[in-house]
């Protein structure tokens, strides 16, 4: 008759080793749980190493901020009365007039620092003067040479050109609207100044994607570099577009350098930002591959990363061409040309005919632009996944 060892009522019986447990107790070598299988047994975390959640303020604390700010009050009024000003007097000097009376002349912080300002651009004016005529001659040149290229060749052929290009990559809608916005354009007699906006455009959108490209690779690459980049960049796209004017005609003076200038600044952001987001997306995956097959830096970055990383990066170089576009409008008030100058002398004159065109025209040049450059991203996204 056969015996079945059963355990005492109420108890569990005792978990016997399998597997690998099995086989270390076999041989005598019965090892911690840490040192066991990793992927099948593991310690639980210790708590003490988990971050902890913020801990909500006590009732006390909130009490005294609030009694704190009772006191300020009730001093300030007690002080110095409601409608109190900030102290922003610095020196204050008294003249005596020829007249025998006296005059309290005051200096606030704000003329201290605006005068030390205003005494530091003076000073860089002036001692790089070759620098900014150099740069200015350059800028200077590069325009003169694209819009005589753009107003040598006969506008049929552009016409025709460009809605070829528009049916290529975005087929009988994309060209529907080219043919007809350039013909509005032309027929409406800004053609001229739509290429002189063309040229400041170009100009500016090659020159901040030459400076903004590697500032965003950096930028991925580097912490440091980042950390440093973000604030700064923070401030350009929050500061109101017509301070950019400001050091364009400190520096360049008046005219079309001057414009481009502050259409650089107003426009690189995107590209650097968006060059940084693309090649930090990339997936490590791909990069531990890259590294496993022993490439370079240089490789890594050229070959994987930016391919990689490249509808990102269009994405950044069209917000920049939007952005230049749009602030070489705004240029037009230090004399850079273009159709911000029928804007300009519409709003000056009250002519809300020609302004509503020459608007049109700005907001028809932008969607062409869009489109195109949206759909040779897309088109260039299609072959590298298809290859």
């Amino acid at each position: 008759m056969t015996q079945f060892d059963s355990a005492p009522i109420g108890t569990e019986p005792a978990a016997q080793p399998v597997g690998m447990d099995a086989a270390l107790k076999i041989e005598g070598e019965a090892l911690p749980l840490s040192q066991r299988g990793h992927g099948r047994r593991e310690e639980p975390p210790d708590l003490t190493e988990m971050p902890s959640r913020k801990t909500a303020l006590p009732a006390k604390f909130w009490l005294a901020c609030w009694g704190l700010v009772v006191v300020v009050l009730i001093a300030s009024f007690g002080l110095f009365g409601p409608e109190m000003a900030f102290p922003t007097t610095v020196s204050r000097t008294e003249v005596e007039t020829e007249n025998g009376g006296t005059l309290v002349l005051e200096k606030t912080v704000r003329e201290v620092i605006g005068g030390a300002i205003d005494d530091a651009v003076d000073w860089v004016t002036r001692e790089a003067a070759w620098l900014f005529d150099g740069l200015s001659s350059a800028v200077a040149y590069s325009l003169v040479a694209i819009e005589d290229v753009l107003k040598w060749v006969p506008w049929p052929t552009v016409v025709v050109a460009l809605s070829l290009f528009a049916f290529a990559v975005g087929r009988w809608r994309l060209l529907a609207f080219t043919l007809f916005a350039l013909l509005f354009v032309g027929f409406m007699d800004l053609w001229e100044n739509t290429i002189d906006t063309i040229a400041l455009m170009v100009v500016a959108v090659v020159i901040a994607v030459t400076v903004g490209l590697p500032l965003g690779v950096l930028a991925s690459r580097n912490r440091v570099a980042d950390n440093l980049m973000r604030p700064i960049l923070d401030g350009m796209q929050t500061m109101p577009s017509f301070v950019y004017l400001l050091p364009g005609i400190l520096f360049f003076g008046l005219g079309k350098p001057a414009g481009i200038f502050a259409t650089i600044i107003y426009a690189v952001p995107p590209v650097i930002r968006l060059t940084n987001l693309g090649i930090r997306q990339v997936s490590a995956e791909a990069v531990e591959a890259a590294h496993a097959f022993g490439t370079t830096p240089f490789q890594l970055l050229t070959k994987v990363q930016i391919p990689m990383a490249l509808p990102t990066i269009m994405a950044g170089i069209n917000q920049t061409t939007m952005m230049a576009l749009a602030m070489v409008t705004i240029a037009s008030m230090v004399a850079a040309g273009g159709l911000g100058d029928n804007v300009l002398r519409a709003l000056q004159k009250n002519q809300p005919g020609n302004g509503a065109i020459a608007g049109l025209a700005i907001v028809f040049l932008a969607i062409i632009i869009d489109r195109l450059t949206q759909s040779v991203a897309q088109e260039q996204q299609h072959r590298r996944s298809a290859g």
